[in-house]
């Protein structure tokens, strides 16, 4: 079986077939409870911020200025998503020793990062490798396996503004994986890399970077199988309402 990853569209194939990648599934099961006010603060710091601008849109009219604004929280996401990209692309190299041009912008990321490999003494196993769970029908991409210390890791690159507990699912998921498969030889099933004892997440910022440990017991695995489920039967849930009836006789 082949297993191909679109980094474009972030999406796998498995043998030519679509499987969900974890990181889909936990969208989709778990609710992000934070969400909706991390909009609504967006919106408003946009709107207390830019107010010249704001006023340009109003004087275009309601719609325009509406649709402007709902689109800031996705647009202040993307951004935060081609950062992370360019930090994960970087981070790469650098565990492996590579020597990197480090865009001005990035240049307090990647010292932190190289810091921490050095105070850690983090030995790279394997790095940004896809993987699959083929009996469980899912797929995802592993950052980083490394040893520290005799103990080995697998960890999860995170620039985010903070690190969450659903990441230990996610990388939980990963460690449970039944093989992962290199960008070059996407047709061989390789095991995953035995001894993985500890999951966790690097939180890469402009100030450093702190390793933060999951529960490695393997429960958050179990949650995320039921996470999964639910995700997976989000369309036969909308197929749980029927039409309406305006017949008593249809009632009955």
């Amino acid at each position: 079986m082949t297993l191909k990853f679109s980094e474009k569209a972030h999406r796998y194939w498995l043998d030519g077939k679509p499987i969900t990648g974890v990181t889909t599934l936990l969208s989709k099961g778990l609710p992000k409870e934070a969400l909706p006010k991390w909009a609504a603060k967006v919106v408003a710091e946009y709107v207390a911020d830019n107010e010249d601008g704001v006023a340009q849109l109003r004087l275009m009219g309601r719609e325009p200025l509406v649709s402007a604004l709902k689109g800031v929280p996705w647009e202040t996401r993307d951004q935060a998503a081609i950062r992370g990209t360019e930090v994960h692309a970087l981070a790469e190299r650098v565990v492996h020793g590579d020597a990197v041009e480090v865009p001005p912008h990035l240049e307090g990321h990647v010292r932190g990062y190289v810091d921490w490999l050095d105070t850690f003494d983090a030995q790279p196993v394997l790095t940004e490798c896809s993987v699959a769970n083929a009996t469980l029908w899912y797929a995802g991409r592993f950052d980083l396996v490394a040893d520290i210390l005799g103990t080995r890791w697998l960890l999860d690159v995170k620039t985010s503004r903070d690190i969450y507990g659903e990441t230990a699912l996610q990388t939980d998921a990963y460690r449970n994986a039944e093989f992962y498969v290199t960008d070059d030889d996407p047709d061989t099933h390789l095991p995953m890399p035995e001894g993985i004892e500890r999951i966790g997440a690097l939180h890469v910022t402009d100030i450093g970077t702190t390793l933060y440990p999951f529960d490695s017991s393997g429960e958050p695995f179990r949650i995320f199988k039921h996470v999964a489920f639910v995700a997976k039967s989000r369309d036969a849930i909308d197929k749980f309402k029927h039409d309406a009836i305006y017949s008593p006789l249809e009632a009955a």
